[in-house]
């Protein structure tokens, strides 16, 4: 007889809550935040499309939406003036 395992993965990577005002991310025990007044892109999206999010390398894609977000630039928005809509 085989045991089971117990737990599962937890990836280092989720769409930790959407409030009225932006989305929440954890990534790589980081917490950001996305207001919809900077990425417009998610506002009235589907939660479900949001919440299918992947982490490729060194940025986030959410494939539903064709969004793709290099996570340098959430880390230091500063950087990266230019906002794709």
């Amino acid at each position: 007889m085989r045991s089971l395992k117990h737990g599962k993965n937890i990836s280092s990577t989720s769409v930790e809550n959407i409030t009225p005002f932006g989305i929440w991310l954890l990534v790589e025990n980081e917490e950001y935040f996305l207001s919809y007044k900077d990425y417009p892109m998610f506002l009235d999206k589907p939660i479900r499309q949001i919440l299918n999010m992947e982490q490729q390398f060194n940025h986030l894609y959410w494939p539903d939406m064709d969004i793709d977000l290099e996570l340098e630039s959430i880390k230091a928005p500063e950087k990266y003036p230019l906002i794709a809509a």
